[in-house]
Protein backbone atom coordinates (compact mmCIF):
# COMPACT_ATOMS: atom_id res chain seq x y z
CA UNK A 1 0.00 0.00 0.00
CA UNK A 2 1.43 3.39 -1.52
CA UNK A 3 1.72 6.36 0.79
CA UNK A 4 0.04 9.70 0.80
CA UNK A 5 3.12 11.40 -0.45
CA UNK A 6 3.98 8.80 -3.26
CA UNK A 7 -0.16 9.58 -4.21
CA UNK A 8 0.57 13.23 -4.31
CA UNK A 9 3.85 12.94 -6.10
CA UNK A 10 2.00 10.43 -8.80
CA UNK A 11 -0.79 13.25 -9.17
CA UNK A 12 1.48 15.94 -9.36
CA UNK A 13 2.95 14.14 -12.46
CA UNK A 14 -0.54 13.21 -13.68
CA UNK A 15 -1.23 17.00 -13.44
CA UNK A 16 2.12 18.18 -15.08
CA UNK A 17 1.67 15.42 -17.85
CA UNK A 18 -1.93 17.14 -18.84
CA UNK A 19 -0.89 20.45 -19.01
CA UNK A 20 -0.40 22.53 -22.40
CA UNK A 21 3.01 23.73 -23.96
CA UNK A 22 3.29 27.17 -24.35
CA UNK A 23 3.25 28.61 -27.96
CA UNK A 24 6.77 28.09 -29.59
CA UNK A 25 7.61 26.15 -26.34
CA UNK A 26 8.33 21.90 -26.34
CA UNK A 27 9.42 22.29 -22.53
CA UNK A 28 7.38 25.18 -21.06
CA UNK A 29 4.18 24.54 -20.01
CA UNK A 30 0.83 26.24 -18.88
CA UNK A 31 0.09 25.60 -15.22
CA UNK A 32 -2.83 26.20 -12.77
CA UNK A 33 -1.24 27.60 -9.63
CA UNK A 34 -3.55 27.18 -7.37
CA UNK A 35 -3.70 23.19 -8.52
CA UNK A 36 -0.03 22.74 -8.18
CA UNK A 37 0.31 25.24 -4.82
CA UNK A 38 -2.74 23.08 -3.15
CA UNK A 39 -0.66 19.52 -3.94
CA UNK A 40 2.63 21.44 -3.08
CA UNK A 41 0.77 22.34 0.35
CA UNK A 42 -0.45 18.74 1.04
CA UNK A 43 2.87 17.41 -0.02
CA UNK A 44 4.93 20.01 2.38
CA UNK A 45 2.35 18.75 5.32
CA UNK A 46 2.64 15.18 4.38
CA UNK A 47 6.25 14.87 4.76
CA UNK A 48 6.93 15.35 8.15
CA UNK A 49 4.55 12.62 9.28
CA UNK A 50 5.67 10.49 6.42
CA UNK A 51 8.96 11.21 7.52
CA UNK A 52 8.13 10.05 11.55
CA UNK A 53 6.05 7.17 10.07
CA UNK A 54 9.10 6.01 8.30
CA UNK A 55 11.56 6.97 11.24
CA UNK A 56 9.29 4.65 13.31
CA UNK A 57 9.22 1.77 10.76
CA UNK A 58 13.03 1.91 10.48
CA UNK A 59 12.67 1.84 14.38
CA UNK A 60 10.68 -0.77 14.68
CA UNK A 61 12.94 -2.35 11.95
CA UNK A 62 15.55 -1.78 14.06
CA UNK A 63 14.39 -3.38 17.44
CA UNK A 64 12.83 -6.49 15.12
CA UNK A 65 16.28 -7.10 13.68
CA UNK A 66 17.96 -6.49 17.47
CA UNK A 67 15.06 -8.60 18.79
CA UNK A 68 15.70 -10.98 15.84
CA UNK A 69 19.66 -11.13 15.82
CA UNK A 70 19.25 -11.71 20.21
CA UNK A 71 16.95 -14.34 19.41
CA UNK A 72 19.30 -16.33 16.34
CA UNK A 73 22.33 -15.62 18.84
CA UNK A 74 20.49 -17.22 21.93
CA UNK A 75 19.43 -20.01 19.84
CA UNK A 76 22.83 -20.47 18.09
CA UNK A 77 24.34 -20.88 21.88
CA UNK A 78 21.96 -23.01 23.02
CA UNK A 79 22.45 -25.25 19.94
CA UNK A 80 26.42 -24.71 20.35
CA UNK A 81 25.56 -26.15 23.83
CA UNK A 82 23.62 -29.37 22.60
CA UNK A 83 26.34 -29.80 20.16
CA UNK A 84 29.01 -29.74 22.96
CA UNK A 85 26.77 -31.98 25.15
CA UNK A 86 26.62 -34.45 22.04
CA UNK A 87 30.10 -34.35 21.66
CA UNK A 88 30.34 -34.75 25.33
CA UNK A 89 28.38 -37.97 25.20
CA UNK A 90 29.61 -39.15 22.17
CA UNK A 91 33.39 -38.85 23.36
CA UNK A 92 32.13 -40.69 26.43
CA UNK A 93 30.06 -43.44 24.63
CA UNK A 94 33.62 -43.98 22.74
CA UNK A 95 35.77 -44.05 25.62
CA UNK A 96 33.10 -46.34 27.69
CA UNK A 97 32.68 -48.60 24.25
CA UNK A 98 36.80 -48.61 23.94
CA UNK A 99 36.39 -49.51 27.91
CA UNK A 100 34.35 -52.15 27.15
CA UNK A 101 36.16 -53.92 24.57
CA UNK A 102 39.72 -53.39 26.15
CA UNK A 103 37.25 -55.77 29.30
CA UNK A 104 36.04 -57.92 26.71
CA UNK A 105 39.74 -58.63 25.31
CA UNK A 106 41.43 -58.82 28.60
CA UNK A 107 38.55 -61.54 30.34
CA UNK A 108 38.85 -63.24 27.00
CA UNK A 109 42.59 -63.47 27.17
CA UNK A 110 42.49 -64.36 30.91
CA UNK A 111 40.13 -67.35 29.55
CA UNK A 112 42.06 -68.44 26.98
CA UNK A 113 45.14 -68.33 29.33
CA UNK A 114 42.82 -70.60 31.79
CA UNK A 115 41.70 -73.05 29.55
CA UNK A 116 45.10 -73.47 28.10
CA UNK A 117 46.33 -74.27 31.75
CA UNK A 118 43.67 -76.64 32.31
CA UNK A 119 44.11 -78.29 28.83
CA UNK A 120 47.94 -78.76 29.95
CA UNK A 121 47.36 -79.84 33.48
CA UNK A 122 44.61 -82.31 31.84
CA UNK A 123 47.74 -83.22 29.24
CA UNK A 124 50.01 -84.02 31.98
CA UNK A 125 47.81 -85.91 34.27
CA UNK A 126 46.63 -88.18 31.26
CA UNK A 127 50.08 -88.58 30.58
CA UNK A 128 51.10 -88.96 33.79
CA UNK A 129 48.10 -91.75 34.30
CA UNK A 130 49.16 -93.63 31.28
CA UNK A 131 52.56 -93.96 32.21
CA UNK A 132 51.91 -94.95 35.84
CA UNK A 133 49.60 -97.30 34.51
CA UNK A 134 52.60 -98.81 32.01
CA UNK A 135 55.04 -99.48 34.89
CA UNK A 136 52.56 -100.70 37.08
CA UNK A 137 51.40 -103.31 34.04
CA UNK A 138 55.16 -103.89 33.27
CA UNK A 139 55.89 -105.10 36.93
CA UNK A 140 52.68 -107.17 37.02
CA UNK A 141 54.14 -108.53 33.86
CA UNK A 142 57.49 -109.10 35.12
CA UNK A 143 55.74 -110.74 38.72
CA UNK A 144 54.40 -112.83 36.47
CA UNK A 145 56.56 -113.58 33.98
CA UNK A 146 58.96 -114.73 36.61
CA UNK A 147 56.63 -116.82 38.63
CA UNK A 148 55.55 -118.78 35.38
CA UNK A 149 59.50 -119.27 35.14
CA UNK A 150 59.43 -120.34 38.34
CA UNK A 151 56.53 -122.65 38.53
CA UNK A 152 57.43 -124.13 35.05
CA UNK A 153 60.90 -124.65 36.43
CA UNK A 154 60.16 -126.41 40.14
CA UNK A 155 57.01 -128.19 37.67
CA UNK A 156 59.47 -129.79 35.45
CA UNK A 157 61.67 -131.09 37.96
CA UNK A 158 58.36 -132.64 39.59
CA UNK A 159 58.19 -134.17 36.24
CA UNK A 160 60.93 -135.19 35.68
CA UNK A 161 61.43 -137.07 39.39
CA UNK A 162 57.92 -138.46 38.42
CA UNK A 163 59.10 -139.67 35.15
CA UNK A 164 62.09 -141.48 36.88
CA UNK A 165 59.64 -142.91 39.46
CA UNK A 166 57.76 -144.15 36.56
CA UNK A 167 60.52 -145.41 34.67
CA UNK A 168 61.45 -147.52 37.68
CA UNK A 169 58.48 -149.14 38.02
CA UNK A 170 57.93 -149.99 34.93
CA UNK A 171 61.54 -151.57 33.88
CA UNK A 172 60.42 -153.27 37.84
CA UNK A 173 57.51 -155.05 36.46
CA UNK A 174 59.09 -155.42 33.00
CA UNK A 175 61.70 -157.68 35.00
CA UNK A 176 59.38 -159.41 36.96
CA UNK A 177 56.82 -160.49 33.97
CA UNK A 178 59.34 -160.52 30.64
CA UNK A 179 56.35 -161.78 28.87
CA UNK A 180 54.18 -158.68 29.14
CA UNK A 181 51.50 -158.42 26.47
CA UNK A 182 51.31 -156.09 23.98
CA UNK A 183 47.93 -154.90 25.24
CA UNK A 184 49.31 -153.76 28.60
CA UNK A 185 52.28 -152.27 26.75
CA UNK A 186 50.10 -150.46 24.95
CA UNK A 187 48.12 -149.50 27.39
CA UNK A 188 51.41 -148.17 28.83
CA UNK A 189 51.87 -145.99 25.89
CA UNK A 190 48.92 -144.18 26.08
CA UNK A 191 48.96 -143.48 29.52
CA UNK A 192 53.07 -141.84 28.82
CA UNK A 193 51.38 -140.20 25.83
CA UNK A 194 48.61 -139.08 28.21
CA UNK A 195 51.00 -137.65 30.61
CA UNK A 196 53.61 -135.95 27.75
CA UNK A 197 50.40 -134.44 26.65
CA UNK A 198 49.32 -132.84 30.32
CA UNK A 199 52.97 -131.80 30.75
CA UNK A 200 53.35 -129.75 27.52
CA UNK A 201 49.90 -127.78 28.02
CA UNK A 202 51.30 -127.21 31.67
CA UNK A 203 54.58 -125.79 30.02
CA UNK A 204 52.89 -123.86 27.11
Amino acid sequence: MSSRIEQIIEEIEEYINTCKYQPLSNSKIVVNKEEIDELLTELRMKTPDEIKRYQKIISNKDAILADAQAKAEAIIAEATIQTNELVSEHQIMQQAYAQANEIVLIATNQAQEILDKATNDANNIREGAIQYTQDMLGNLQGIISHSLDTSKIKYEGLINSLQECFDIVNANRSELSPDLSEESKKDINQKQESKDSVQADILK
